[in-house]
Formats: structure tokens, sequence, C-alpha cells
């Protein structure tokens, strides 16, 4: 249950302070996600010791819980508008360059930490035995489903990329899609509605789902066969996929270990095809 949600459940049984806490919250959740407690203490006209009971009352045991609760929620909902100016907040008067690369750096630690090893190798296992492998990501995450297509046909001969021009010609695409076949849909904030109703129809058709997404709020996290969360956000209007193309990473070359003497086939293949044609620069 996502923060505001709770709120919202408890609201009618609040007091007076914890009412106000919530109010500002709501409407000013951006905001109050890098707010700590004396801030929000002050922007609210509440003591400290009410903020800190406020966020007990939802649920959270430390003050630091119901804050990470809140920026999670923040990343699912803040339009780019929004967005923009809380990255004004964030970055002013920082070293850009350095606070960018670093978080994104910690995003990776956090999903190497995170992610549980049963489903990444079971989402590796599900590849190699899939009679087809439909991949679906849209708007920000397109690039992401690409670039898996792309390495995954060095691997598999049977793989297609859903193109998402409208919700018709997704069902369109992956109308055959059944029991042998698995989806791997990329669902991360802001999450595409597209994206949301083809895991639906393909788990409605038994297919096995692996989704790389982002953690709890995420809309198809019940769904999947094989949740695979990787840490991601939004730098202003911009996604931060870093964590999620090196999960990619590592789930390309996990499959391709499991069928080397095929791997090997074709790229040499595709190396002598190269090679005739002057694909690459030969150092000529």
């Amino acid at each position: 249950m996502d923060v505001i949600t709770r709120i919202e459940k408890k609201y009618s049984t609040m007091s007076k302070s914890h009412k106000l806490l919530s109010d500002f919250v709501r409407e000013n959740y951006g905001r109050a996600a890098l707010m700590n407690v004396e801030q929000l203490s002050s922007a609210t006209g509440v003591s400290e010791a009410t903020v800190v009971r406020f966020s007990a009352e939802l649920g959270y045991e430390k003050f630091n819980q119901f804050q990470k609760a809140l920026n999670d929620y923040a990343m699912s909902n803040l339009t780019s508008v929004q967005r923009m100016d809380r990255a004004s907040q964030q970055y002013q008067d920082a070293d850009i360059l350095t606070s960018v690369l670093e978080t994104d750096i910690g995003r990776i630690r956090k999903t190497l930490d995170s992610i549980d090893r049963k489903y990444f190798n079971g989402a590796v296992d599900a590849l190699n035995s899939a009679k087809n492998i439909y991949i679906i990501g849209l708007r920000g995450s397109s690039s992401l489903a690409r670039f898996l297509e792309y390495y995954l046909n060095h691997i598999f001969t049977n793989v297609k990329l859903v193109n998402g021009a409208s919700v018709g010609d997704i069902f369109e695409q992956m109308f055959r899609i059944d029991k042998d076949d698995v989806l791997i849909a990329f669902s991360l904030p802001r999450y595409s509605l597209r994206t949301i109703r083809a895991v639906r129809f393909a788990k409605k058709n038994n297919a096995t789902i692996i989704g790389i997404t982002d953690g709890e709020n995420s809309p198809i996290l019940d769904m999947c066969d094989f949740p695979l969360i990787a840490k991601t956000a939004m730098e202003a209007f911009v996604d931060s996929l870093v964590a999620p193309m090196s999960l990619i990473n590592a789930l390309v070359v996990a499959a391709s270990m499991k069928r080397p003497k095929e791997v090997n086939s074709y790229l040499n293949k595709l190396e002598s095809i190269w090679h005739d044609n002057e694909v690459y620069n030969n150092g000529e």
C-alpha cells in the first residue's frame, strides 16, 4: 500500500494536527519527500514530535522509512513539470555531474543488493525454454526494449518486439501469445497504461511474465512470474535508466551462457557477413 493510500485510509480518524500534515503531504508530495522532520514541521506549523508521531501512525517505524515511501510515490506520480521543479530544489548549488553520476552508481548498488537471484535465474531459464519471446517497453522504456531485442536476437530466433503505436496494435501483435511464450515487460515510472494492459492480456493467456520494474508501487508487480527490480528515478524530466540497463546486460549474458555453441555459431556467421559487407571499420 503506497503512502498516500495509507493517509487516505486513516484521515477520518486523525487528529487536527495530523490532518494538517496529511493535507500538506497530499498536495505537495514532491516537495515533502525532500524535507526532513524539522523542515516538515516548519512548513506545516506543527511540532517536530508531531511529525514523528504522524509517520508512526501511518505504520512507519522510523521517519526515514516514511520519507522513502513518499519519495517512491513521488517518483511514480509527478508530472514532468513537477519533476523539473523538484530537480531545481534538489540540485541547487550542486555539482550536477558528480551528483547525478554518483546517484546512478548508488542505484546500481541498491539493485544488486535487493534483486532476488531466484527470480533472475528463473527468468533466464524461462527465456531459454520459451516458444516465443515478446518484449514490450513504451515511451521512456522504449530504448530499453529495443536494446534488449537487438541482443536477444543474437541468442534466439523467436524474439518479437511489440510496437506500441496504439493500444489496438499491441493486442494484434500479441494475439497468439500463450502458455509456451514469455513476455518481458518494462514498467517504470511514469507507468504506461498500455504496458499494464499488455501484461494483463498476456497473463490472461497464461504466458510467463518477466517484469523489469522498480518496486512495490509497480502496477504490474503482482502479475509477474519473475519480477526483476531495478532502482530507477527521474533526474529533472529525464528517465534514469542506468540500473535497468545494467540488469538487461546481466540477463543477456546469463542467457547466452546457457547456449554457448549456438551463440558462437551465430556470431561467426554475423562476423563473416559484417566483414564481407564492410559494416564496421576494420582499420582500413
